[in-house]
């Protein structure tokens, strides 16, 4: 069964969400606090976490920055700050999808069901190193290593990055990247996929305004250009 923690204050709210989620068959644990919220990640090998920004004791923003220092979990964030500023600041801090409240509850059931198909979709096996050692990617193990350092990265970022990787090289556009990690029925918006490359690059180049690996085909898409 796929667990989903569901931290929001608003009982009505959570109750609502939690129905629907359940009629899907998952499995989804509460929590009114961040803290709260926390405690159950020790203790709870969550799928996807449900995050609302507004809470009680600690910002959902520090809930998401906390959960990001251990665990590549899959984050949605709930909120009603909508602009587009907001949307890159919690894509930045390691949120995988942003819903704006407020939101229909089929939406938000629609959009975990295609990240559950997500999931059980697979990348090509591989595990491809490059520039003698300097950038491993194993696509299996959902592992990226610079110099020998492993690297944190959300889901999303993988999933850009191993996608662009066995793409070998071919150039893939932003509709296509969507398609191929967020699935045919995204509804985010229309920068997603540049600040996710923004922030990939930054952990993965040595320099990120000369691109190597990831690079920028204009007008078109980008296309992964490390050779091993």
């Amino acid at each position: 069964m796929n667990h989903i923690l569901l931290v929001e204050d608003e009982e009505s709210v959570s109750t609502v969400i939690k129905g629907y989620l359940e009629k899907e068959g998952y499995k989804v644990h509460r929590a009114s606090t961040g803290l709260k919220g926390l405690d159950l990640v020790k203790t709870v090998d969550f799928k996807l976490i449900i995050l609302d920004l507004m809470l009680p004791d600690i910002s959902g923003e520090e809930v998401c920055k906390i959960i990001r220092q251990s665990s590549d979990v899959h984050i949605f964030m709930l909120t009603a700050k909508g602009s587009l500023n907001d949307k890159i600041e919690g894509l930045n801090i390691g949120a995988d999808e942003y819903l704006i409240k407020p939101f229909s509850p089929r939406e938000l059931t629609a959009r975990v069901n295609a990240l559950f198909r997500r999931l059980g979709a697979k990348f090509p096996s591989s595990k491809v190193i490059f520039d003698d050692g300097y950038l491993l990617i194993d696509c299996d193990k959902r592992a990226v290593k610079v110099m020998e350092q492993e690297i944190p990265f959300t889901p999303n970022e993988f999933d850009i990055l191993c996608g662009l990787v066995t793409a070998k090289g071919n150039v893939l556009s932003r509709e296509r990247l969507i398609d191929k990690i967020f699935g045919a029925d995204f509804s985010g918006y229309d920068r997603t996929i540049d600040v996710h490359i923004k922030n990939i690059r930054k952990k993965i180049e040595r320099d990120t305004k000369n691109p190597k690996y990831i690079v920028t085909v204009m007008k078109a898409g980008y296309k992964f250009g490390g050779e091993r």
